[in-house]
């Protein structure tokens, strides 16, 4: 099945810009090849090309699916960018394909990176959407101070955050999921960890500190640990 992206309106699909170009130029697709578009947002059309031109790719729709393989959850993680962006485009990609719903980078005391590509993230959460077969893109957030995020309101989410120090109260995050949530966000820490500050204040906004495991993680292990765990205890 070849998937592309694009607007999906009435019994109409428009592949975008980028994707046209890619259907007509790089594949070389022609008027009549059948195609699959998705909107990101759970819809899944399967789609009979009728117009190309340099902007734009038409087709008629001959069957929508909506809520296409909806997870019974939604999966938020909160991450500290890896100073290495490999491992960090990593993670995007695997937890793209197993199931996440919102990405955020988090600006913490112990942070390797202060900067990212917002753009390259979102075409690398784009390709691994299309490589599973989903119909729902990721929601990205660009990075974000720690002290700002967590007075966002969260409002019915499970709050965690995964940290090492001992001796600061941790629930295995296993035991969280137990409760069978419906909304899940998670923050992971860089490698020297949120700061005793950091973890504390996040508590007094009603964030649970939670333990991956009695391993010590690198950050982006960490992440896909618990999208793991989420995926397997809740879907």
């Amino acid at each position: 099945m070849k998937l592309f992206f694009g607007k999906i309106e009435h019994d109409t699909a428009i592949l975008n810009e980028e994707e046209s170009h890619h259907f007509a130029k790089v594949l070389r697709g022609n008027e009549g090849d059948l195609i699959h578009v998705t909107d990101g947002k759970g819809n899944l059309a399967k789609v009979e090309i009728n117009a190309i031109s340099k902007k734009a790719v038409e087709g008629k729709i001959i069957e929508l699916k909506t809520d296409f393989e909806k997870k019974n959850y939604y999966l938020h993680v909160a991450i500290a960018p890896t100073k290495t962006m490999e491992r960090l485009e990593f993670f995007l990609e695997k937890a793209t394909e197993i199931g996440i719903d919102e990405i955020t980078f988090l600006q913490t005391f112990h942070s390797e990176r202060k900067n990212i590509k917002i753009e390259r993230i979102e075409k690398i959460v784009q390709a691994a959407t299309k490589q599973s077969l989903k119909a729902y893109l990721p929601k990205v957030n660009d990075l974000t101070k720690f002290n700002d995020f967590i007075k966002s309101d969260f409002e019915g989410f499970t709050k965690c955050i995964a940290h090492c120090e001992a001796d600061i109260e941790r629930i295995p995050f296993q035991n969280i999921l137990k409760e069978n949530p419906q909304h899940i966000l998670i923050m992971i820490g860089p490698e020297g960890d949120f700061s005793r500050e950091e973890i504390l204040s996040a508590e007094e906004h009603q964030f649970k500190g939670i333990s991956l495991g009695h391993q010590r993680f690198r950050t982006e292990t960490a992440a896909l640990q618990a999208v793991f765990a989420v995926d397997w205890s809740l879907k």
